[in-house]
């Protein structure tokens, strides 16, 4: 759990991004996280009640352009913090955000996981160079 931030720390960290309300502002918080990274890192991060980030935590580190990620890992820290939702943000060090099938997938395979656990999944976003994918609104997955 040592790469879990918590929220005591967002201060110094997370930008002005204390409250997760849209794609842009989680974007905008947590691009410089990714900006330097030359393979995918997928992490989530986790919410209360009222959408303010807790903390966040690297549940995956992949290859060039893939990642493993099981919903077991993603709702694990969630689970820890007593979140009650989480938002999903991975990168493409292509630089494309266009989400693929499989990240489309364990989208569909996430929302239904965290229906069962009450632990929402609000979006899953993709950061490319200086844009992203929502792929929650883009497949309308609300």
């Amino acid at each position: 759990m040592d790469e879990l931030r918590i929220v005591r720390e967002r201060r110094k960290g997370y930008g002005q991004c204390r409250v997760a309300r849209d794609p842009k502002a989680v974007v905008e918080a947590f691009k410089d996280h990714f900006q330097s990274l030359d393979r995918e890192q997928v992490i989530a991060i986790v919410l209360d009640t009222k959408n303010h980030i807790q903390g966040f935590h690297v549940v995956s580190t992949g290859s060039l352009d893939s990642s493993i990620v099981h919903p077991r890992e993603v709702y694990k820290i969630a689970v820890l913090s007593n979140a009650s939702a989480i938002i999903l943000v991975h990168n493409h060090p292509s630089g494309d955000p266009t989400p693929s099938p499989e990240d489309v997938s364990l989208t569909r395979r996430l929302k239904q996981a965290g229906d069962i656990l009450g632990i929402k999944l609000l979006d899953h976003i993709v950061i490319g160079d200086d844009t992203y994918v929502s792929i929650c609104e883009k497949y309308g997955l609300d």
